[in-house]
């Protein structure tokens, strides 16, 4: 289902990613890391997946992973941009409308590719959908403070030099409403919780060209069209330098990543026990005196 609101332009974003891909593998640290901390999270779960889907091919798996000795059995890659659909099996398909029959797969795995859905919610309920009972999703997106020092110094230098703001960095996910967009897809056990991983730059332009091999290119609908002016731009980096500094001379750039996870319902999935039917008191657990709360506010 594709998304009647648009926060992104999805064309603009598969073109930048189609173009970062030739020298992708010189700016793909942050999708390593992200891939190797989704392995890890997987490793704790207790079982094995016979087919995967993974959505965003940008982050390659860890190897051994795939295969007929790994965790998983068979992975199909899944991207917005064709050069990024690899290995096979593969497909080049947007997250907003899935290509896949419900229940297709028994694992999803998508790093860092869903920040840039028009609809997330969505998304999420057409992941969901395609996940067989008691199936597992794991996902990674980039989180609210996610670039804080870039969107910070971005609008100071705009707003001295231009007399205005525009939107110069996309918005992202917060994590309070993490649980909440688990919960909406029918997604069972969900847990949502965040890593932060802070990079540090000898200069700030030298984050701007990560994010241009990323892919990572400011695609918001209500953007400023006119290029960034240069002045605006140099102001802007001297910001980012005076205000967020460290002693050794160099910047950080912040990234949130949300995780998310959740399993498709299944009977033999625990559920919570019905209000009442406890069989031991609290204050008894905690070796605590119960004392009443007074009497019930009257209707």
């Amino acid at each position: 289902m594709a998304s009647e609101i648009e926060i992104f332009e999805r064309r603009l974003h598969a073109r930048n990613r189609a173009r970062a891909a030739a020298g992708f593998a010189d700016h793909d640290f942050l999708f390593r890391d992200v891939a190797e901390r989704m392995a890890d999270r997987l490793g704790d779960v207790q079982r094995s997946f016979r087919r995967a889907l993974v959505v965003g091919g940008r982050a390659r798996l860890p190897e051994g992973l795939v295969g007929p000795d790994g965790k998983i059995a068979e992975a199909v890659t899944m991207d917005l941009a064709p050069a990024f659909a690899r290995p096979r099996p593969a497909v080049a398909a947007d997250e907003e409308w899935l290509p896949f029959a419900p229940g297709s797969f028994d694992l999803i795995l998508s790093p860092l590719s869903l920040h840039w859905t028009n609809d997330l919610p969505g998304a999420m309920i057409q992941l969901r959908g395609a996940l067989k009972p008691d199936g597992l999703l794991l996902a990674a997106l980039f989180g609210g403070g996610t670039l804080h020092e870039l969107r910070h110094a971005l609008m100071e230098a705009e707003s001295e030099i231009e007399g205005g703001v525009s939107p110069r960095v996309s918005p992202f996910a917060e994590i309070r409403d993490s649980g909440g967009l688990l919960q909406r897809a029918g997604l069972a056990l969900p847990v949502a919780d965040m890593d932060t991983i802070t990079v540090t730059y000898g200069h700030p332009l030298k984050l701007l060209a990560d994010l241009r091999g990323m892919g990572e290119q400011n695609v918001v609908r209500e953007r400023r069209r006119k290029p960034l002016r240069r002045a605006t731009l140099l102001r802007a980096m001297e910001i980012y330098t005076d205000r967020f500094g460290l002693a050794d001379g160099r910047v950080p750039a912040t990234f949130e990543i949300i995780w998310l996870t959740g399993w498709a319902p299944h009977e033999s999935q625990q559920k919570p026990l019905r209000p009442g039917s406890a069989a031991q008191r609290l204050a008894d657990a905690l070796d605590a005196t119960e004392k009443p709360a007074g009497d019930k506010a009257k209707p």
